[in-house]
């Protein structure tokens, strides 16, 4: 039963900001304190270093599992939720451990380094007000069920100047444009075969077998490329004692997160077409490692994968909407709609990530300033 609160009352707009304090008072409090830490944790630089680092944490995790872990989670809701933790949080050790052997300590597959050993994202000696507080924003984006880029948010505070954040955001940008594309074909020249195999609700237990490998891989992918925008607080060869508080961090955030089954994010995957059945979240969990994968490989340049995720399911929802035989725009509407909803948040995501990075950083409020003055 829906609480009354949550009811609109447009003739007592007070009231539904009193309602919405009330729900999330919580949260909000939560918020406030990490405000009033961060603010005066820039004063020791080791002690800003954990708190950003601990914020990082558990605000990527809850933001990503839209992408990564989104269709896991809602295709496999009749599993318990601790099966689901130990499997993807012992990919994710097994992950960071490889990385943490053969690169040195660097358990980021060398996204902060070049291969020169400089950094296009220095570890500072101190850190700044916006640096700390840049996870708690991802966290009320992520509250607001917005699927931002983690890695515009929390790795362009920490660039050395605009060419680590114009770079990242090429690359993004070219991932979604090419995830968009390739779902849109796969989807709309296969539906008609997809929809005849797919019609039954039964499906054989094989199925459950291929998404584990395919959700497991995606996520050990994902790893590979996002763990830079929680490592990015941490130095960049970590010591034992250090490796092991941010991967046991990580991986019980992860066990909060499935206890809370992707928590309010997870809407935006809920709201898709049938995403719920194991086949078609397999599909688009395979495609959108198989992209990951390419990009990976391609550069070392980090890169948002929300944006690659937002294309693949973008593409989907527009294929499958073009496809139907029904009559009317009713479902091509919603399509567009919830597409038009998610690129706009992930927008929001990239202006708020360039305010934050130009507020913490001289070089890049310089660079800024001097591009406007140019343009003028």
């Amino acid at each position: 039963m829906a609480k009354k609160f949550k009811r609109y009352d447009r003739d007592r707009p007070y009231l539904n900001i009193l309602d919405f304090l009330s729900e999330e008072k919580t949260f909000l409090i939560i918020i406030v304190v990490g405000i009033i830490i961060a603010a005066t944790s820039t004063t020791n630089a080791n002690f800003a270093m954990w708190i950003g680092f601990f914020f990082a944490a558990y605000a990527a995790v809850a933001n990503d599992s839209i992408q990564s872990l989104g269709t896991f989670i809602e295709s496999n809701k009749a599993n318990k939720w601790w099966i689901l933790w130990l499997f993807i949080g012992g990919i994710f050790l097994l992950t960071v451990t490889y990385s943490f052997i053969v690169y040195d300590g660097d358990v980021t597959y060398q996204r902060l380094t070049n291969l020169d050993g400089t950094s296009d994202y220095p570890h500072p000696e101190k850190f700044t007000f916006f640096q700390v507080i840049a996870p708690l924003v991802l966290l009320i984006l992520t509250r607001l069920k917005m699927p931002v880029s983690t890695t515009f948010l929390l790795l362009s505070v920490f660039s050395a100047d605009t060419s680590g954040i114009t770079s990242v955001i090429f690359k993004s940008w070219s991932g979604y444009i090419l995830a968009f594309i390739i779902s849109f074909l796969v989807w709309y020249l296969s539906y008609n075969t997809i929809r005849k195999y797919f019609k039954s609700r039964k499906h054989s237990q094989y199925w459950m077998v291929v998404q584990w490998l395919v959700s497991g891989t995606l996520w050990a992918t994902w790893v590979m490329q996002d763990g830079a925008n929680i490592a990015v607080f941490l130095p960049r060869s970590q010591t034992v004692g250090q490796f092991s508080i941010f991967a046991l961090t990580i991986f019980f955030g992860l066990g909060l997160l499935f206890y809370l089954r992707g928590d309010k994010i997870q809407g935006v995957v809920s709201e898709k077409t049938r995403v719920s059945d194991i086949r078609a979240a397999t599909l688009i969990d395979l495609s959108y490692v198989i992209l990951l994968v390419y990009k990976l490989f391609i550069s070392t340049v980090p890169m948002s994968t929300t944006w690659v995720f937002l294309g693949i399911i973008g593409g989907r929802e527009i294929a499958i909407s073009l496809s139907r035989k029904k009559k009317g725009n009713k479902h091509k509407k919603k399509a567009v709609y919830m597409i038009g909803k998610d690129f706009s948040y992930a927008m929001i995501g990239l202006f708020v990530s360039i305010i934050l990075a130009a507020s913490g950083n001289s070089a890049i409020r310089d660079e800024i300033y001097s591009s406007i003055q140019n343009l003028f």
